[in-house]
């Protein structure tokens, strides 16, 4: 992701996967709020090391609820969703009639 592209009404709409770019919306987040990270730490009970090893994907475990709660405390929530699959299903091949 690349922070110039997203105006605040493309960060409504953006959909999320991985911890990486996780962390590049809670960064985006954080800035477009004008919190420097040890606000966001601060009110959140964490390190501002913390915050930066979320943003950076450089911390090796996070709790999922301090993660939640910070997208929360921005009006997001974490939600997860089944991955689409790059290769079509059985049904899906039934549905085009692949055999004729």
């Amino acid at each position: 992701m690349q922070t110039e592209y997203f105006s605040k009404y493309a960060l409504y709409m953006m959909r999320v996967s991985g911890m990486e770019n996780l962390g590049e919306l809670i960064r985006l987040l954080r800035k477009e709020r004008k919190m420097s990270q040890q606000d966001l730490a601060k009110q959140y009970g964490m390190s501002r090391s913390t915050i930066s090893g979320i943003e950076n994907n450089t911390i090796s475990e996070i709790g999922l609820r301090k993660v939640e709660a910070i997208l929360n405390g921005f009006g997001y929530e974490l939600t997860a969703v089944p991955r689409r699959s790059m290769r079509p299903t059985l049904d899906t091949l039934k549905k085009v009639n692949f055999h004729g």
